[in-house]
């Protein structure tokens, strides 16, 4: 019997010292992974001294509407509006815009275009696209892509 009891006090006493040892080891990971991450999310944030500042808006110029061949027969209206930058020098021509917008929606399926993600996606390549064509000696003139009609048939 006093054999038993003190298997039951030893096993009782090291299973605290294990759980404190384990204890602190995930405390030290922890701490270590929460630092790591910090580090990582302060070293890597971009500053606001790097930033590119935002250009200032200009004049708004509506494109005409475009009509653009889908596959299986289907069509595309769309009219699109450029927001240029306070620096472009005039309002800038939309045939290079258009003829982009052309390019990116011609043969598209109906069904990818009726997704309100893959508009988006495509909106923000053909604003992307549209922003380095109308780039002069690293001086953006056109700011924004909106559209004005967008018409699926």
């Amino acid at each position: 019997m006093a054999n038993d009891e003190k298997a039951e006090k030893g096993g009782a006493e090291e299973v605290p010292k294990k759980s404190r040892k384990k204890l602190i080891m995930i405390a030290a990971i922890v701490v270590v992974l929460l630092g790591g991450g910090a580090g990582g999310y302060f070293m890597f944030k971009p500053s606001s001294a790097t930033a590119e500042p935002e250009p200032e808006p200009g004049v708004v110029v509506p494109l005409d509407a475009i009509t653009i061949n889908l596959a299986d027969g289907h069509y595309l209206k769309l009219k699109l509006s450029l927001q240029a930058t306070a620096a472009a020098a005039e309002a800038p021509d939309g045939s290079k815009a258009l003829d982009i917008a052309i390019d990116l929606y011609s043969n598209r399926e109906m069904a990818e275009l009726m997704s309100n993600a893959e508009r988006d996606r495509l909106k923000a390549e053909l604003k992307e696209k549209i922003e380095k064509a109308y780039t002069v000696e690293k001086e953006k003139e056109i700011m924004d892509v909106y559209f004005t009609s967008f018409v699926i048939q």
